[in-house]
């Protein structure tokens, strides 16, 4: 029998970035997000209140396709913000009287592409900002799964059909239509999901659109195995940023 001798290396799991100033950047900093929806809400100022009251940042939005309906997101660096401040928030009064919508539950980690100017900005700053600026009420968020194909593909190859898929979103983000926080939940999902997309902008036409526009592509077209569920809100109230 061949013996393999054991390698030495040790995992990196840093996230990587774009050279800065000549120097690689390295971050052991992420931004988790988990989305948590309610049905049978009829009065939304205590729930305001009680958010303000535990510490969180987060962002409470009304459902639009359900007149009862409510959504929470909540970013944090630390994952252990759910399983303490944030459940004892949802095991209280108000949040306890209201019916969980557990299909809607969504957690997700900010990560990098390798490509970013600034590390800390793209994984920590931005996707916070986004959720939290009251400029951009909207949101639309779902999770996503690709295909296993698209793993296969050589790195090269990859790219061109993700930077078709991100020229868009750099567009909309141009022109302030619409702008992403993009979550890997690789592990994280119930279902199996990779990604949740957060999209949020003063209007909801455009986020709207940017999906459509997304359909075209050939990421969507031809390696998304499954989108949604969708939830389609407006923030009603944002933590100060």
């Amino acid at each position: 029998m061949q013996h393999h001798p054991q390698t030495t290396d040790s995992l990196d799991l840093r996230e990587k970035g774009a050279p800065k100033n000549g120097e690689p950047q390295f971050s052991d900093r992420r931004l988790f997000v988990q989305f948590q929806a309610f049905g049978n809400c009829s009065d939304t100022a205590p729930l305001v209140e009680s958010i303000q009251n535990s510490g969180l940042r987060a962002a409470l939005y009304t459902d639009t396709n359900n007149p009862y309906g409510i959504g929470i997101a909540i970013p944090s660096e630390s994952p252990d913000t759910f399983v303490n401040e944030a459940r004892d928030l949802f095991c209280s009064p108000p949040f306890s009287n209201l019916e969980h919508r557990p299909h809607f539950t969504m957690l997700g980690r900010s990560y990098a592409t390798g490509y970013e100017p600034d590390l800390d900005e793209a994984l920590i700053h931005r996707p916070q900002r986004n959720i939290l600026n009251p400029e951009w009420p909207w949101a639309i968020w779902y999770p996503l799964r690709r295909k296993g194909d698209f793993a296969q593909l050589d790195h090269k190859e990859q790219r061109e059909i993700l930077m078709e898929h991100a020229s868009i979103g750099r567009t909309y983000g141009r022109e302030n239509y619409a702008h992403d926080i993009r979550l890997a939940c690789h592990g994280l999902d119930k279902n199996d999901n990779d990604f949740i997309i957060g999209l949020v902008g003063a209007d909801l036409y455009p986020l709207s659109r940017v999906v459509q526009d997304m359909r075209r592509t050939r990421q969507t077209a031809r390696f998304i195995e499954s989108l949604g569920p969708f939830f389609v809100g407006k923030a009603i109230w944002q933590s100060p940023t």
